[in-house]
């Protein structure tokens, strides 16, 4: 399939395989058949990146070395827990995944700005979620990492408003913004007024869609996520950055510790619908 496109053209696209199968191998062979050669690296063979050592990190490399692949950043699980959760334990995982990317020969990982305990305001919390930011920030400063900032459902940072709070607050070379479409949908945000709060930001884009009526995660394109628009302005912006698919249109292994709504995924077939996200956003391209 070409991937000569007519906006966007010096991205790179990249993207979560392991919504593709559980088996790095399958991973790698589908990557390869579409001419993807970046991965975003959440999980493989059944096991979290978080939960790799450094024997399984180095043996992964040697594998997508050999394949072609390379490492765009970790999907890392960090602030992916509640804030009145102990942090101290977190904060060494988070030193152990920059191991594991120095392994994997990339800078950057995907983060969050911890769940917010349901039905309180999340202001009352903004002076903690804002400490265990800087500490973490303090620790890629000294890693020389980037830690990349994920609108995601339920944290401190869903909506764009507390998105830029956070940027505003910490933005730098080593804290910068991940605007994931979808989930700005699922929140009631406007992701097309989230990308204007946000746009100095944002150095890195997930591709995934979402109908506002239930919620539902579609085909990039054929939701509410306003990709086209969006995709417009950052063309007009000059964008270089990577296009990180995270189709969430099947139940592969994992998506119940990301959803809550999981079960309302039906499909199962991983490498179809990785292919189908991948061919709808070539045509949005």
């Amino acid at each position: 399939m070409s991937t000569e496109r007519s906006i966007l053209k010096n991205c790179t696209i990249t993207g979560f395989a392991d919504e593709i199968d559980t088996c790095v191998d399958k991973q790698i062979a589908l990557l390869k058949q579409l001419g993807v050669s970046w991965v975003e690296y959440r999980s493989g063979d059944g096991k979290s990146i978080a939960d790799y050592t450094i024997e399984e990190a180095k043996a992964l490399k040697e594998k997508l070395d050999a394949n072609g692949i390379k490492v765009s950043a970790i999907g890392s699980p960090i602030g992916k827990i509640g804030i009145k959760e102990e942090f101290a334990p977190h904060l060494e995982k988070l030193n152990h995944i920059m191991d594991l990317a120095e392994i994997l020969d990339t800078k950057q990982i995907r983060m969050f700005s911890f769940f917010m305990p349901e039905g309180e305001d999340p202001a009352n919390y903004r002076e903690e979620v804002f400490a265990r930011t800087q500490a973490m920030i303090d620790l890629a400063v000294r890693r020389d990492m980037v830690l990349l900032h994920e609108n995601e459902k339920d944290i401190y940072g869903d909506i764009a408003p507390r998105c830029l709070d956070l940027m505003k607050q910490f933005y730098c070379p080593n804290y910068r913004c991940t605007f994931d479409f979808a989930n700005f949908v699922q929140c009631g945000q406007d992701p097309l007024e989230g990308y204007e709060m946000l746009a100095p930001y944002v150095t890195y884009v997930h591709i995934k869609d979402a109908q506002a009526s239930d919620g539902l995660v579609v085909p990039p394109g054929e939701g509410d996520g306003r990709l086209r628009e969006v995709f417009a302005l950052l063309d007009k912006a000059g964008y270089q950055g990577f296009l990180s698919l995270e189709p969430h249109l099947t139940n592969f292994l994992g998506l119940q510790g990301l959803e809550k709504n999981a079960a309302a995924r039906t499909r199962t077939d991983g490498e179809e619908a990785f292919t189908q996200a991948y061919e709808a956003l070539i045509k949005l391209l």
